[in-house]
């Protein structure tokens, strides 16, 4: 007497769609784990490599940096007051050039 009822089928539409989202699901998971994996592996050693600033570099009297960039050798420095200055490796300053923006 503790019969349970059978729940009806799914229509034959209604099984493609869920088989196509179950494989959706599965094709989704594998590559999360993919790219995840690829990351890993790719770029271990991503901050390895970071520049190293000048311990001495120190800007001029009156002068506020935008912007840094560095190259092999020199650090140059943007200024508020549209000035690029370069600097070498011990910090020295080498060139300071005036910028004419439009």
């Amino acid at each position: 007497m503790t019969d349970t009822p059978e729940e009806p089928r799914l229509p034959p539409s209604l099984r493609l769609l869920k088989a196509l989202v179950i494989v959706l699901m599965i094709t989704m998971i594998c590559g999360v784990i993919t790219v995840v994996g690829l990351l890993v592996t790719r770029m271990p050693n991503a901050n390895a490599a970071l520049p190293i600033l000048p311990s001495s570099l120190s800007l001029p009297a009156g002068k506020t940096a935008l912007a840094v960039t560095m190259g092999q050798g020199w650090v140059g420095v943007v200024t508020q007051d549209s000035h690029f200055l370069v600097f070498n490796s011990a910090g020295t300053l080498v060139q300071d050039v005036t910028l004419t923006l439009p």
